[in-house]
């Protein structure tokens, strides 16, 4: 499956729990750290919110692989439960992301690990009309129940506008309310396309997203306060059009400044959440998800 970039407004997330007695599955692949036994078989189909190591480690690291180098994975820990700070695993955050804390839900450790694959195949930025991406989601979804999956969980889209990468351009005060309207026309296309679709459920992580970054004075969750910055990154480039984890080619200079407390702050870089903003997301939508894959 091609990785396709969050910021796009095209998210293919698809996280699958199948029945391990109805569909024979493929094992992932050894060098995982899954120690519980689970019933479930968790296969992920994404773009950079799911991905914990698909795309390949480069040299010189570039804004592709960036997720293989530091800062990313300063807070890594291990399935003995030992801090290993500095160990990026391919994930885009500090630690773990929303399909580690989904496989958790299932009695795993983490997300299955990835097939690792070569750069040639992954994807451009992609130009394509709302209504056929989630009509395409749902031809996917489609199959899916047809080859015997029995649960099929799909992300809506998060209020891109209150990423860093958008909230930039104001000083990181305000959410891009064209971007985020453009996320809205997505979810409500792909509300549609899925209603009548049974053993299907949509995550809802905008509204999640939302509940933190993106209310109204004194309208946010209670997992809104933890959080003194919500619209700027942890993580930041020097350069406007620099990305975490830059470095000067000839003096090793590091182009990116980190901040002290990552469980302060929502976002770790220009797009994806901080393993606190993860887990304050996950919270929201743990209940609703654990009665459904259950």
């Amino acid at each position: 499956m091609k990785l396709l970039p969050a910021a796009l407004g095209l998210v293919l997330l698809l996280l699958l729990v199948l029945n391990p007695n109805g569909v024979e599955a493929r094992p992932a692949p050894a060098g995982g750290h899954q120690k519980k036994a689970s019933s479930a078989t968790f296969f992920v189909f994404g773009d950079d919110f799911a991905d914990n190591g698909n795309l390949p480690l480069t040299k010189p690291v570039t804004e592709m692989s960036r997720q293989w180098a530091y800062p990313y994975g300063s807070n890594y820990v291990d399935a003995d439960g030992f801090p290993r700070p500095n160990t990026p695993s391919g994930r885009f955050s500090n630690y773990k992301i929303q399909s580690d804390f989904i496989a958790t839900m299932l009695g795993l450790e983490e997300a299955p690990p990835a097939h690792a694959r070569t750069a040639d195949k992954t994807c451009d930025p992609i130009n394509a009309y709302i209504g056929k991406v989630t009509k395409e989601i749902a031809a996917n979804v489609d199959e899916l129940l047809k080859l015997g999956v029995t649960k099929v969980l799909v992300n809506n889209l998060h209020p891109i506008g209150c990423t860093p990468s958008h909230t930039r351009t104001n000083n990181y005060t305000t959410c891009d309310m064209f971007g985020n309207l453009g996320a809205s026309i997505h979810n409500d296309n792909l509300k549609q396309v899925m209603t009548s679709k049974k053993n299907v459920y949509i995550v809802d992580v905008y509204t999640a997203f939302a509940s933190i970054v993106d209310h109204a004075a004194g309208k946010g969750s209670d997992l809104s306060k933890q959080f003194k910055r919500k619209l700027s990154p942890c993580c930041e480039s020097l350069n406007s059009k620099g990305y975490c984890g830059q470095q000067n080619e000839s003096s090793a200079e590091l182009l990116y400044t980190v901040c002290d407390k990552s469980s302060k702050i929502f976002y770790w870089d220009d797009m994806h959440p901080t393993h606190a903003g993860w887990e304050a997301v996950m919270k929201q939508l743990e209940k609703p998800l654990r009665e459904f894959v259950n």
